[in-house]
């Protein structure tokens, strides 16, 4: 059985990530900082819309997977692209960051999932997302010897708009489970919480979930309030380990009675928040798959989310175990 630190599961998409400003959003209806999920032709509509783009393989667990991976873990990822041009992009680069990624590709129609990303000037990123081929993720794409061995496996919120990703999520876990294996996710953005606020709440409940990744917003939208410090004791009984980022701010862990503040990694300029909570989470399950304690976890967490936002795109471009080294985290 191959050993893994961490397994993700998430939509396997390529990110088409341009600057903009406010007017634009405005002009073309974007909710600013959320993510707007679209059909084709508003795909294509965006797309002609766009100045000059970066094209990037992203996808917020392929993220955490390539952030694994740059700091030296061994990392899986399940996702779905379709046999295209933009499948072999994203297979290409994932492979390219040292990922296992052997789920089998869409023969036909639909083609593989883009993300139109608008960055304004504050580094806050709108996303207009065109699943595609990610809603063909089912049980049939979960390998169990993967699932089985893998310390951890990650999967994100977002998949919870497709209905068969969700047996393939349940059917990992308890494969994962049943190995003496544990099963994190993202809540992904306050939108997917409003929609499956009872789901998320059962798979924490049930013990599904054990290790659960949010932002201020997502953690607050998931219990109803605009209360942060109630929202955080509420998740404190809900589930065994959350990891709540707070952006400048940095983040808390909370497990049991016990709580953890970390801060945030000092940059010099923000660039573009994509990806910063994927890699947040990529940095804490390296830590966490690699026993080091919680305040260790949070502060590599810390480092990989605030390198990734100081320039434009979701991954990594820096060795982050190099930087981490050098920070003297590893």
């Amino acid at each position: 059985m191959p050993e893994y630190d961490v397994l993700c599961i998430g939509n396997a998409i390529v990110d088409i990530i341009a600057q903009c400003d406010e007017a634009f959003l405005e002009t073309n209806g974007i909710i600013k900082g959320a993510m707007n999920l679209i059909d084709a032709r508003r795909a294509e509509l965006l797309y002609s819309r766009m100045g000059p783009a970066i094209e990037a393989s992203g996808g917020s667990a392929g993220n955490t997977a390539a952030g694994v991976a740059s700091l030296g873990g061994r990392a899986a990822f399940f996702g779905k692209v379709s046999n295209d041009a933009l499948g072999g992009i994203y297979t290409h680069d994932i492979h390219a960051q040292g990922v296992a990624f052997d789920t089998r590709p869409l023969a036909g129609e639909p083609p593989t999932a883009r993300s139109m990303i608008f960055v304004t000037p504050d580094g806050e990123r709108s996303m207009n997302t065109y699943l595609g081929a990610c809603v063909e993720l089912g049980p049939e794409d979960v390998e169990a010897d993967k699932a089985a061995g893998a310390k951890v496996t990650y999967f994100e919120g977002y998949l919870w708009d497709p209905p068969r990703a969700k047996e393939a999520i349940r059917q990992t876990a308890r494969l994962a489970h049943a190995a003496g294996r544990e099963v994190s996710m993202t809540l992904s953005d306050s939108f997917c919480v409003d929609r499956y606020r009872d789901e998320f709440l059962e798979l924490m409940r049930s013990g599904t979930v054990d290790i659960v990744f949010a932002n201020s917003h997502e953690i607050k939208s998931l219990y109803q309030t605009a209360s942060f410090e109630e929202a955080l004791a509420a998740i404190r009984k809900d589930c065994r380990i959350a990891a709540v980022t707070r952006s400048e701010k940095g983040s808390v862990i909370v497990r049991g009675d016990e709580t953890v503040t970390i801060e945030a990694t000092k940059i010099k300029e923000l660039v573009d928040t994509t990806g910063a909570g994927d890699l947040y989470a990529a940095g804490f399950l390296y830590g966490y798959t690699t026993g080091r304690s919680l305040k260790d976890c949070g502060d590599l967490g810390s480092l990989a989310a605030g390198l990734v936002i100081q320039q434009i795109g979701p991954r990594p471009r820096q060795n982050l175990r190099r930087e981490a080294e050098q920070a003297g985290l590893l």
